[in-house]
């Protein structure tokens, strides 16, 4: 094999298939809640901050560099904040910044604006912000974070404001009115944050239990129609074929019973869940085992790489849904038990004469002989069936993967 191919290979077995990897319910009630909070977060921040803006730029001239640079530490990052609630995408990262730089803005406003030089009545603009910040670290930060911030917020902006105010008595009042509105406001707004997705957790929770019930009853029926479908299969079929065998006495009788013996294992393997047919023995392209592979690839909604190699010829219907049947089923535990790491694929045509499948991936692996009796996936799936149109199948697993090689060789 190539250099190149090898190394195509060794990145592709890293890549686990979109379709398999997420085996845990999607947080859909979850996700919609925070899209809801990111959008009602812009609404009100915008608001807010077109307000506060409006109050900054009318009582600061454009030659004060100081004041500007606070200005644009502020509200630089909230646009980036703004513009990612609107969009759905950085909102965690956006609003951490904000709420971050919205501290440190705070925290150099006395050094910006000087002691003494305005009124105790008069509210600077960075006031507004005081719970956009609260808001910014509920969309950022954990819970515990969130209240930290929420309680924290309000007196880091009475203790400048006081500083600001070189802590004259009328200051004192007003400050402490604000600083008992924004914290109560504050906590509010964190504790509905908290209440709305601790309701959205549930609801996805409880949707997630529901599958799950709904999942193990529809397991729990299919096996038992297997089971069902199985049994009657085994009285009928191979019961009879054995009584054949026991019985025949001469050429005749015994390849008669042989004939019995390989129509119940064909009709045993190809057994699905409500179909129990042998199949056509019209000619198929081997082509067209390839396409049945991508449907089943498809249908799975897993990813491979899959090659077609050798010849193009024909063979028996039979053989051909006999091994589309038992290559699905390698593919299935590819996916189920690998999650669909390096899934490759590998169709080899001998012209009329025969033609072979490999499935490989790069997962775990498993022990074959550790397998339980009462589990059909490969003994009947795979081995019983292959065996039934007289092909080969060999599974090799380890720890770098399982390969799972199917056959056919015209007779």
């Amino acid at each position: 094999m190539p250099a190149d191919a090898l190394s195509i290979r060794d990145a592709w077995s890293k890549i686990p298939s979109p379709g398999s990897v997420e085996t845990e319910f999607e947080r859909f009630t979850g996700k919609r809640m925070e899209r809801i909070l990111a959008t009602v977060v812009a609404v009100g921040s915008a608001v807010l901050g077109v307000q506060a803006f409006i109050a900054a730029v009318t009582a600061m001239s454009w030659d004060d560099s100081p004041r500007i640079a606070v200005l644009l530490a502020v509200y630089v990052p909230l646009a980036a904040m703004l513009v990612a609630c609107v969009v759905g995408r950085g909102v965690r990262t956006t609003s951490g910044i904000f709420a971050i730089a919205y501290v440190l803005a705070l925290g150099a406003w006395p050094t910006v604006v000087g002691v003494g030089d305005r009124a105790a009545s008069e509210q600077p603009w960075i006031f507004f912000l005081v719970n956009v910040g609260v808001v910014a670290a509920m969309l950022a930060f954990p819970l515990w974070l969130q209240f930290a911030w929420a309680v924290g917020l309000p007196f880091v902006y009475g203790y400048v404001r006081l500083v600001e105010g070189d802590f004259s008595p009328e200051f004192w009042v007003t400050t402490a009115f604000d600083v008992s509105f924004t914290l109560i406001l504050g906590i509010v707004i964190i504790s509905l944050g908290w209440m709305f997705r601790s309701v959205a957790a549930g609801v996805d929770e409880a949707r997630a239990q529901a599958v799950s019930s709904y999942a193990a009853a529809a397991a729990a029926a299919a096996a038992e129609e297997e089971r069902v479908a199985m049994s009657a299969l085994m009285h009928d079929s191979v019961l009879a074929a054995l009584i054949a065998a026991e019985r025949a006495e001469g050429e005749r009788a015994r390849d008669l019973a042989v004939g019995m013996a390989r129509e119940a294992l064909t009709r045993l393997a190809n057994t699905e869940a409500a179909v129990a047919q042998e199949g056509s023995d019209e000619p198929v392209s081997a082509s067209q085992v390839v396409v049945e592979l991508r449907r089943a690839l498809s249908e799975l909604g897993a990813d491979a790489i899959v090659e077609e190699r050798g010849g193009a010829g024909l063979i028996p219907g039979r053989v051909a849904r006999a091994l589309v049947l038992a290559a699905r089923q390698a593919l299935g535990n590819a996916v189920t038990h690998a999650h669909g790491r390096g899934l490759h694929i590998v169709a080899e045509g001998r012209g009329d004469e025969g033609i072979s499948v490999t499935i490989s991936d790069a997962g775990p692996g498993f022990d074959l002989a550790a397998i339980g009796p009462d589990r059909l996936g490969i003994r009947a799936s795979i081995l019983a069936r292959m065996a039934g149109v007289a092909g080969t199948a060999e599974i090799e697993s380890g720890a770098s993967g399982t390969v799972v090689s199917l056959g056919w060789v015209r007779s």
